[in-house]
């Protein structure tokens, strides 16, 4: 990562305050990738890492006006990120051993998020819907297969006509790439609601 003045981050700073899109745009593009680096030497996998640069870029952009450029730029992102690591991880075990011990739970905490969580709910399927139809079809369907029908590596494989081991392989493939794509999608909206 090419290493920004004081004075230059100050004014991209200055510019996304003012909710610049390309002073979003180049935020964004100077970034992610370094903050991407920092989280997955940090995580379990590139799955997480790029789940946490979402977070973590969408906490700094909400924490923005409380930047005082005591440290760099990187250096109060990689901070926000240390957080949001932690926070992820924890409710994900939570989450884990929760639904895992208590199946009812899960019915439970859609129901009480009731009309607005049925929405959201509704929301995110079709945003998964839209980044399915932007993969390969061969991805598509493995992805369908084991997260939609739920579908075990075996049955994948006898229904492909395929090695368990190359259903692994497939389904690895296939879950980096919805990530990437998913991420790509995340940060096009991201960009079009501060631009609006």
């Amino acid at each position: 990562m090419k290493r920004i003045g004081r004075e230059e981050e100050r004014r991209l700073v200055k510019e996304l305050l003012k909710e610049d899109r390309e002073a979003l745009r180049k935020f964004l593009d100077h970034y992610q990738k370094p903050l991407f680096s920092f989280i997955k030497k940090r995580t379990r996998n590139s799955q997480d890492a790029e789940d946490i640069v979402q977070e973590t870029l969408i906490a700094a952009l909400e924490s923005l006006p409380n930047f005082k450029f005591r440290s760099s730029l990187f250096s109060w992102l990689c901070s926000i990120a240390r957080h949001e690591i932690a926070d992820y991880y924890r409710r994900e075990k939570i989450k884990t051993i929760l639904f895992s011990y208590f199946p009812f739970l899960e019915e439970i905490r859609d129901q009480a998020l009731g009309p607005e969580g049925k929405y959201l709910r509704q929301e995110l399927q079709q945003e998964i819907k839209t980044v399915l139809r932007q993969l390969s079809e061969g991805y598509a369907k493995i992805l369908r297969l084991k997260y939609i029908d739920g579908l075990s590596m075996k049955a994948i494989a006898q229904k492909m006509a395929i090695t368990v081991k190359a259903v692994e392989s497939r389904l690895s493939r296939a879950r980096k790439q919805f990530a990437q794509k998913w991420q790509k999608n995340q940060l096009e909206k991201l960009l079009k609601e501060s631009s609006s």
